[in-house]
């Protein structure tokens, strides 16, 4: 027998005396008083603080010693009800009605003119978010968590390829999970994973992103909480009435956005009275077009501490004629909690808006430290506490030993987890599966067990590392290993196939080497990865009749946040002028057959370079290069193209240009030689960083960009007549601005000069993105939309600026439809002025997020305020990001 067995075997043992000792509770269904089921009622058992929701059904089933328990029924919209239960030798079956709830209306609301209630008490609830987020000092748990999804619709003439690949309509796909969660202030995650089960080959389900989603945060995923410091900017609140539950008077919110659409809650929040804290929740809202519910029922889990029993998430909507939904549903249980000592007062809060504001002692409180004044018991201003909090959060988050570090994520899976039978699920699930859940497991575990027979016994990881040669590997790209590190492979070469008027048809190959190696440091988490690289590239023009070739050998250390790498590069190629390749070749190649417009210019350059680049942490990197280049000027050797009337013909391989047609550049496009160091260095200030499983990662999504360039060419090194002679800094911002959920600014500005242009040549100017297609790029604020690719380049001073402003509700977003369709609406303005070029201006509009994925923008360039040329482009909505 093989140790594996024998551990399985003993596990089953134990597992069927745990059953034995451990098999009786209660069960049973609830129902409201039409005698229809409620889907994630919850079934807290007071005596142990420890609870279960019912599944879609309405179906309940808690495993219990010997004992009487109260058994407390809970649901959204309806009276809470309180049972003693008696569990002996066997299961007690015990089916529930819960009557709607009653709301008692203040009477302060019948007074005409008076505030509606629900502002003051929300009000007192914003004061007080902070608190209940900070009230634990750490807390653990166990999470069950059950996402289930189907897809109810799909293209017909897609439905039976989607059948073959085991992908049904209307049937279940489940997964589900237990893990052990501890949260630690101000924000540690440690998660370990007990066990999985899952359909298909997903097996990263974690709980901890749903459980973590607290609405005392000011933001979640970037929907405003109704608890934010900002809410009545979003919010309109309207008191429903209140109802006593648990010994506590809970207060009905009715949430109304001021302007519905995307990333604003809509629904209802129940407020504890006088301990301002949530008592459930239940809010919808919409992401990109799909809609989102969000449900939360707390229970007390400490004097004065609620925390969430069950959260269910449900997501569906529609997207290229696929249409689905799913659900997440989350228990915790076994609640351990460790209370903020500094934060064990709760005070009583006034809402000065409207309450009498009792005279202090101000002697008495002088010179009392933050922990010192939120201890007292006096009563305290809403504006007051909230101070009061904000300090006293700054000072905890001082006191810790990495200041810069935020967020921290361990994430653990025990080696039995996936391996767990399903007696084992049956004793430990606390939501009994529905029939449609049960049916999808019994599809996947017999096409699991297809699977498994087709693979042969021999089969071993490293055979199956060993990838074989395929006939179009070349093209597409692959990667074979040869062990201990080392592999060989192709690049994609399939899109090196185009067409250009210098070489007319053209192919290409990418090649690489690589050997790669790991090695554990002192520390015992953090890894130093160590690799060398080849890698040549090889071209050939059919109509020009001249290979081309590159070889870059490149060394690299990358430590957890640092890193450096270094290398020699050389060889004979072909470049477009513009080094950020405005123009992608395949691009190029279709306007070239079909339009006979060539945008794209290339010059040659045999070359040697050197370069080095060091990461010294994710807020700053610097690279350094010196090449030895002898440049040549190539010209167009082929006409071809499918559009055949006469009065458009191609333009010649020289660009272009307003200072290359002057006297004062007059052998800009002459082959030269050039010696040039450069020096690029970006900063990030004020970077982040969080922790996944003990290595650093940089959250940088609110962090400008700096951005400095600096090119130096050696005459004196090159016994050459034309060897370039120049020196160029440029410096530049990139950032972005968030306007609560209302709008985002984009933006990249940058300003540079030429101090020294005793002879520039062509390619060493200073280029700007320009664009003459219909393709506009993927970046907000990445490159012109209208602008000559080479017009405007120059060899003296300029300044740039792209600019782009996406609104929330502009002009078709008035229209809440068209909002809760993801669509967005963005204004763009870019500038550019160089000393010899008039002021160039681009403005536009764009419909952002059409069909989820793409963008429309309509717009136009100008001259000196006079009408350059304008259009329409096609590009990728701005929230998709492609590298």
């Amino acid at each position: 027998m093989s140790l594996y067995s024998k551990q399985l075997l003993l596990f089953s043992a134990f597992m069927i005396i745990s059953l034995s000792a451990f098999s009786q509770g209660i069960k049973g269904v609830v129902k409201d008083d039409a005698g229809n089921p409620l889907p994630y009622a919850s079934v807290y058992i007071r005596n142990l603080g420890d609870g279960v929701p019912t599944n879609l059904d309405g179906k309940y089933e808690i495993k219990l010693k010997k004992g009487i328990y109260d058994v407390l029924f809970q649901y959204l919209g309806y009276k809470s009800r309180i049972e003693t239960v008696i569990v002996q030798d066997d299961w007690v079956e015990f089916n529930v009605q819960l009557e709607p709830q009653v709301y008692t209306l203040s009477q302060v609301e019948v007074k005409a003119g008076a505030e509606d209630p629900a502002l003051t008490i929300m009000r007192k609830a914003i004061a007080k978010a902070k608190y209940h987020r900070l009230q634990l000092q750490k807390y653990s748990m166990m999470v069950y968590l059950k996402g289930t999804g189907q897809l109810t619709d799909a293209p017909f003439f897609l439905r039976k390829s989607l059948e073959k690949d085991g992908l049904n309509l209307n049937e279940a796909y489940t997964s589900e999970s237990v893990s052990k969660i501890t949260f630690t202030q101000p924000d540690k995650v440690e998660e370990k994973v007990i066990s999985i089960r899952t359909n298909g080959d997903n097996q990263a389900t974690s709980p901890a992103p749903y459980i973590q989603t607290s609405f005392y945060q000011d933001q979640i995923n970037e929907i405003i909480s109704p608890l934010s410091r900002a809410a009545f900017n979003y919010y309109r609140f309207k008191y429903e009435g209140s109802f006593f539950d648990q010994n506590v008077m809970v207060n009905k919110i009715k949430v109304t956005p001021r302007s519905r659409g995307e990333r604003v809650f809509e629904g209802y929040i129940y407020i504890i009275e006088d301990l301002w804290a949530i008592h459930s929740l239940d809010l919808k809202t919409s992401l990109l077009g799909f809609q989102i519910r969000a449900t939360q029922q707390y229970a007390p889990v400490a004097e004065n501490v609620w925390m969430p029993l069950t959260h269910t998430y449900t997501f569906g909507g529609k997207f290229f004629g696929f249409e689905g939904e799913f659900q997440y549903l989350a228990s915790t249980r076994d609640y351990q909690v460790t209370l903020n000592p500094d934060l064990v007062q709760a005070p009583e809060i006034i809402d000065e808006t409207l309450e009498a504001i009792p005279e202090k002692n101000t002697a008495q409180s002088t010179g009392l430290s933050v922990v010192e004044k939120l201890s007292s018991e006096s009563p305290k201003t809403r504006k007051e506490y909230r101070k009061l909090m904000n300090e006293y959060e700054k000072e905890m988050l001082k006191e810790q030993k990495n200041p810069e570090v935020v967020t921290e994520r361990y994430y653990e899976i025990d080696s039995m987890a996936k391996k767990r039978d399903l007696s084992y699920w049956d004793s430990i699930r606390p939501v009994p599966l529905t029939l449609k859940e049960i049916q999808g497991y019994q599809r996947d575990d017999s096409l699991a067990t297809v699977e498994a027979a087709k693979l042969s016994d021999v089969d071993s990881i490293a055979e199956k590392a060993r990838r074989k040669y395929k006939p179009l590997d070349f093209l597409n790209g692959a990667s074979y290993s040869f062990g201990k590190g080392v592999s060989i492979g192709f690049r994609q070469n399939w899109t090196k196939i185009s067409f250009n008027t210098v070489e007319g048809w053209k192919a290409g190959l990418g090649l690489f080497y690589r050997k790669y190696q790991e090695e554990k440091l002192a520390d015992s988490v953090s890894v130093l990865r160590k690799s060398f690289n080849i890698e040549p590239e090889f071209r050939y023009g059919f109509s020009s009749k001249r290979a081309y070739g590159t070889v870059d050998f490149r060394w690299s250390r990358t430590l957890p946040i640092s890193g450096t790498s270094w290398g020699i590069q050389g060889g004979r190629y072909i470049y477009q002028f513009n080094g950020g390749e405005p123009i992608n070749e395949q691009v190029n190649a279709l306007y070239s057959i079909l339009f006979r417009q060539n945008y794209m210019k290339l010059y040659e350059q045999r070359f040697g370079r050197v370069y080095w680049a060091h990461r010294v942490d994710y807020g700053f990197t610097y690279r350094m290069n010196f090449t030895l280049a002898s440049r040549r000027e190539l010209f167009n050797n082929s006409a071809y193209s499918f559009y055949k009337k006469p009065e458009r013909s191609y333009t010649s391989n020289r660009p272009d240009n307003i200072e290359a047609d002057q006297a004062a550049f007059p052998s800009a496009f002459e082959n030269h030689s050039i010696a040039k160091f450069n020096l690029n260095i970006e900063w990030k200030p004020g970077i982040r960083y969080g922790i996944r499983n003990g290595r650093k990662y940089p959250i940088s999504d609110r962090v400008p960009l700096i951005k400095f360039n600096y090119d130096r060419a050696f005459p004196n090194l090159l016994q050459s007549n034309t060897a370039a002679d120049f020196n160029h800094m440029e410096l530049g911002i990139e950032h972005d601005f968030r306007f609560g959920v209302s709008g985002k600014l984009d933006f990249n500005v940058m300003a540079g000069t030429f101090f020294n242009s005793n002879q520039v040549y062509f390619p060493d100017f200073q280029h700007f993105g320009g664009n003459r297609t219909i393709f506009s790029n993927f970046g907000p604020a990445s490159n012109y939309r209208f602008m000559d690719y080479y017009k405007y380049s120059t060899a003296g001073s300029y300044v740039s600026g792209i600019f782009h402003y996406q609104f929330r509700k502009f002009l078709l977003t008035q229209l809440p439809m068209l909002r809760f369709s993801g669509l967005r609406e963005n204004l763009f303005l870019n500038y550019l002025k160089t000393e010899n070029s008039p002021h160039y201006v681009e403005v536009g509009y764009s419909l952002d997020n059409l069909f989820r994925i793409f963008r429309l923008e309509l717009g136009a360039g100008f001259e000196n305020g006079t009408y350059l040329r304008g259009g329409v482009r096609f590009g990728v909505a701005t929230f998709i990001s492609i590298n």
